[in-house]
């Protein structure tokens, strides 16, 4: 009898564990709808122009950040996340972002307002990135922003 309440206390520790990840997944929105849900939610945006498998920024990024369940709620809760796939023709909209920020067809990462503009930080630095973030660091912006964000 103890054996099977172990087994069945364990299999439920093990269901929740999968569920606090399976539901902290980052939900990407593509650009148009990420603004539009932005304005409508009055959230910042994330913005990752994003390459995937086989670049090193891309890969790092996901398997350490976003990947992260604790990160991944944080950027659910309070931010609306966009990601641009660098590995198709980006549309009009997307291609103007990019070029706004110079990101010179490679990966970026842009915290936004709802009106498109990058985030800065008290010192006038923009939150916008071309090299990898580690958790540390992004936690840092998340709470950051989320701290200082004041929605028009």
């Amino acid at each position: 009898m103890r054996k099977k309440l172990f087994l069945l206390v364990v299999a439920l520790l093990g269901s929740v564990v999968w569920l606090e990840a399976a539901f902290a997944e980052v939900q990407w929105y593509p650009l148009h709808e990420g603004r539009e849900k932005a304005r409508e939610e009055k959230k910042p945006l994330i913005v990752d122009f994003f390459y995937g498998k086989g670049c090193p920024r891309c890969e790092a990024l996901q398997s350490q950040v976003y990947d992260n369940p604790s990160i991944s709620r944080k950027i659910m809760e309070d931010f609306i996340p966009v990601r641009i796939d660098l590995t198709k023709k980006l549309d009009e909209e997307e291609e103007m972002l990019g070029d706004r920020y110079e990101y010179k067809k490679d990966c970026m990462l842009l915290f936004l307002d709802p009106q498109g503009e990058v985030i800065k930080t008290p010192q006038g630095k923009g939150l916008c990135f071309t090299d990898t973030v580690d958790p540390e660091s992004f936690i840092r912006y998340l709470d950051f922003v989320k701290a200082h964000y004041r929605a028009p």
